[in-house]
Order: structure tokens, then sequence, then C-alpha cells
């Protein structure tokens, strides 16, 4: 029998543990000797020996005792001390060259470095399945499948949406998580992150679902949905086999459908990719990103989208101070300088936006600090209550007038505070081809029967 090899699988609590669940577990020629997670993605800064365990019961019989996860600084060392063998890499929108630096540390301390292909870890369903990715976290997926899940639902189709994980609390308890009301969210006691990727669409009258085990909730869903949308997050490949793949694309952020993993291969299995926000874009830039899908996806036909950005009362914005919140993931990992919230700000004619810099405190000082370029912005962090209480406290050091909230979920739900709050709106425009037109022939050709 061939030895047995001890694998460490590098992550940030989502695709690493469908990788695990899809790909490793009941192996007997495998053994998975811990996770580690990534410190700049999803939970800050993470100091303890061992951050969280996957539990026993989810891994399988082979598994006695629950697997570690740790931080990712602690890379080499883990290979070192654990006997690694293969490490894994399973998470998101990292920069090719981030990627091959992990890599690189494998290798020199010993250990094979491996990414799962799509082939391996999609899931196949019964079920048509449209699928809706991106090049990069923050282009604007929550409005396409919001805009795809209403034409569906004309066409007279029962749609339920199933998001990439966000596991950060128990994970028995999450392994299947199935959202229907705003109350299911409290239930849960979601994250401010969670809210801001399920409330859009609980509001808009849509089933969510979640968790761990994707292949459990595959097997609920095709019993309740017609066509499954899969939304993924950041820019991870979708976890079910796609029938049709739509995949944006952000002439803001252009070069990089070519730079980042796994967005260009999301680029590279696209049917549609979706150009959006060309109204806030150069020519060149639009250019730049047609000219790069032509090149490695040249099957793939473009659709030209505007990211219209709107509030109920523009006159509650002009000539007022005002503190933006822009959508968290979208700044940090996302790589962005600002969102929609900004855009909106200097839209509607805000006579100052002020930097949150100089009111926050604990948490929120350390994200502004590590991400030192962001403009006058302050990103909805709190993936814990800590984080939330610091939002707090540095939203109410600050003097402003009101604040233009693009953050997707209701800001007045964790944060009391006495100025009043302009919610921002986005929603996308078609230039060229039509989403009704595009899902009207993808019907044609689906037997939903």
């Amino acid at each position: 029998m061939e030895d047995k090899k001890n694998v460490l699988i590098l992550g940030a609590a989502g695709r690493d543990f469908h990788d695990f669940l899809t790909c490793y577990k009941n192996k007997e020629n495998y053994k998975v000797v811990g996770f580690t997670q990534a410190m700049d993605q999803n939970l800050g800064e993470l100091d303890e020996e061992i951050i969280r365990e996957f539990p026993s019961k989810l891994a399988g019989e082979q598994y006695n005792e629950p697997i570690p996860i740790y931080p990712e600084n602690r890379l080499e060392r883990l290979i070192k001390e654990k006997d690694v063998d293969e490490v894994v890499f399973s998470y998101s929108d990292i920069s090719h060259k981030e990627v091959m630096h992990k890599a690189s540390i494998a290798l020199a301390a010993g250990a094979d470095f491996k990414l799962i292909g799509s082939k391996q870890m999609m899931l196949k369903s019964k079920s048509p399945i449209i699928a809706i990715d991106a090049v990069r976290t923050g282009i604007g997926k929550s409005q396409v499948s919001q805009k795809v899940t209403n034409i569906l639902k004309e066409f007279g189709y029962k749609t339920i949406v199933v998001r990439e994980p966000m596991p950060y609390g128990d994970l028995l308890k999450q392994e299947i998580q199935r959202f229907e009301t705003l109350e299911d969210l409290e239930k849960a006691e979601v994250t401010v992150e969670e809210r801001e990727e399920y409330e859009k669409h609980l509001r808009q009258g849509n089933v969510v679902y979640a968790g761990v085990n994707y292949k459990k909730i595959l097997k609920e869903v095709e019993e309740e949905a017609d066509i499954i949308i899969w939304e993924g997050g950041n820019n991870e490949l979708p976890f079910f086999k796609p029938d049709l793949h739509l995949v944006l694309a952000d002439p803001l952020r252009a070069g990089d459908e070519v730079k980042y993993h796994p967005g260009e291969s999301n680029l590279r299995l696209a049917d549609y990719v979706l150009i959006n926000k060309e109204n806030s874009a150069e020519k060149k830039e639009i250019k730049e990103v047609k000219n790069n899908v032509e090149r490695v996806n040249s099957q793939a036909k473009i659709i030209h989208l505007n990211s219209l950005v709107e509030v109920e009362d523009p006159s509650l914005i002009k000539d007022k101070e005002v503190l933006v919140i822009e959508d968290g993931p979208t700044l940090t990992h996302g790589d962005t300088k600002y969102g929609a919230g900004y855009v909106a700000a200097k839209k509607f004619g805000a006579r100052k936006i002020i930097d949150p810099k100089k009111g926050a405190t604990g948490e929120i000082r350390k994200i502004l600090k590590k991400y030192d370029d962001l403009k006058n912005v302050l990103p909805a962090i709190g993936y814990s209550d800590e984080q939330v209480n610091d939002l707090e406290k540095t939203i109410n050091n600050l003097d402003f007038d009101v604040i233009v909230s693009a953050s997707p979920f209701n800001l007045e739900k964790i944060i009391d505070t006495p100025k009043p709050i302009i919610k921002v709106n986005y929603r996308i425009k078609e230039k060229n081809i039509s989403l009704k037109e595009t899902l009207s022939k993808f019907i044609e050709k689906t037997d939903l029967d």
C-alpha cells in the first residue's frame, strides 16, 4: 500500500473546507494534518497558536480528533513539524506573484505545492446551474445576480441563491445554512460581512443557502429550486459545475483579470464576460480588459455594463460634510481605494468627504493603518463583536453631517449613532447584449421539464 501523505491546506474559511470535503475526506492515502488561515483575509489579526478547529464529526471516520487550524504565518514551521508532504492552496483573490511566494515557501521546506482544478472541485447537479463569478472582489456580482433572479422569476421559475461560504462561527451548526428572512440572520448571529452578502437577497425575496458542506447543500437546493444561482465570493471558482457561466471584469482595475488567482481561471471558463462600471472608466481601460478577454477566451461573449449609483433623496447629501462607509471586503482584499459610497458622495454634491482616520479606534485604526491608501472611506468591517464595537466608536468619534453608506446591509441594525444614514443603491444597465435575452436563449436550450 502507498504511504499515506500528510496534507496541509492553506485557506480562509471557505474554499479550503470545500476542497477537503470534496477531494480528501475518506481518502485512505491522505491525512490532512491541518488547515491554515490567511492573516489578511476575513478574520483580521490572528496570533494564537491554534485559531480554531475543523470538527472531527465533519471530517470523517479516519479523524478521531478535530483538525487544527493555524495562522498561515506558521506555514514553514508547520511543514517541518507535521512532516507535510503536500501543501494545497485553497483561497481566493490573491495575485499570481503571491501564490508563487507561498509555493516557494512550501517547496523550500520540502513539500509539494498543489492547486485543486475545476474538474475535481466542481460538483455536478441534476438542476440547471447559473454561476455568477468575477476576476476580482467588489466588481458587482450581487447586482448581476439580483437582476438574473428577477428575470427568471418573470419567466416563472423558482430560483435559489447559493453563496460561497463564510463560516466564521460554529462549523457544526453552519454545515448547512438556509436563510429566508432577516430574522434568520439574527438567529444565526451572522457577521457584518455575511449580512452584506445575504441581506440584499432576502429583501428581494430570494432564499439563500451557504455553509460548509456543499454536497449536502446541493442535494437540498435541488429539491427546492428550478434553477440554482451560484454567487461566488471574491473571485472564487464556482463550487457547482455551471451550465451558464457569467464572469464580471472591472476596467477600473484593468489588467487584474489576468494577474489574480483564481480570477484568471474564471475568465478562461466564462461563457459571458461582463465588463462592469464602464461609465466610471476610461476608454483605454475598457479596451485593455476587452483585449485580455479576447486573448485568453476568444469564445466568450462580452456584455458591456454601466453601474448606476442612486440614493432616494440626493438633497440630503448636497453641500453636507459626509462620512462614507463602503463594503469592507471590496476595500481590503479587493484592493480598491473607494467604492459606490464615495462615487455617490461626489455625484450628489457633498461639500466635504471626511477622513475617518481622525476618529479611528482599536481594530478599525489597525485596518486603516494597514490599508493606508484608502481615499477618505471607512470599510464596514465586523468579523467580531470587537470590530463592530470599534466601528461604532469610530463613527461616533467623528464630526460630520450624514453617513453615506454603500455597504449592502442595513447599518442601523448593528450601529447606534445619532447621525442620519443615507443608503446608496447601485444597479447595472446593459449597453449591448441584454441579460434577459441571454437568459431566454439559455432557457430555450435547457430541459426544465
